[in-house]
């Protein structure tokens, strides 16, 4: 049986994965990709806060979701990538993907870490 590391491991990586194709397919549409990207984040959040023991809504892991991500919007590639390489054959697909999975690892790991914090109160 697996360990709570190794499943929230692999849920964080499934769903960076999944939001990572679902962004370089959509590269050419900008801010088209939010829609399919979004509630796997939060379905990820919901899943590492059960594998920690934690119940909560769509509406506290949305919450949730936009505390995380509001650190790290900072770090997205700005969007005059788009008018630099967007005209590149498969570029803009690549650099949506990379973004898109690395955002997605890291609202995860920071979810885990948030989780792991909880958990530990509740346990103390």
């Amino acid at each position: 049986m697996a360990s709570t590391k190794q499943k929230v491991h692999d849920i964080i990586h499934a769903a960076s994965g999944a939001c990572a194709g679902i962004d370089g397919g959509s590269a050419q549409v900008p801010e088209s990709d939010s829609g399919a990207i979004v509630p796997i984040q939060i379905t990820m959040i919901i899943a590492i806060a059960s594998e920690h023991g934690i119940e909560i809504t769509n509406a506290a892991a949305a919450d949730l979701l936009d505390t995380f991500s509001a650190t790290m919007r900072s770090r997205q590639v700005p969007l005059s990538r788009q008018a630099l390489v967007g005209w590149l054959p498969g570029i803009d697909n690549a650099i949506n993907e990379s973004t898109a999975a690395a955002l997605t690892e890291a609202i995860g790991w920071t979810a885990n870490s948030y989780f792991d914090q909880i958990e530990a109160r509740t346990k103390a």
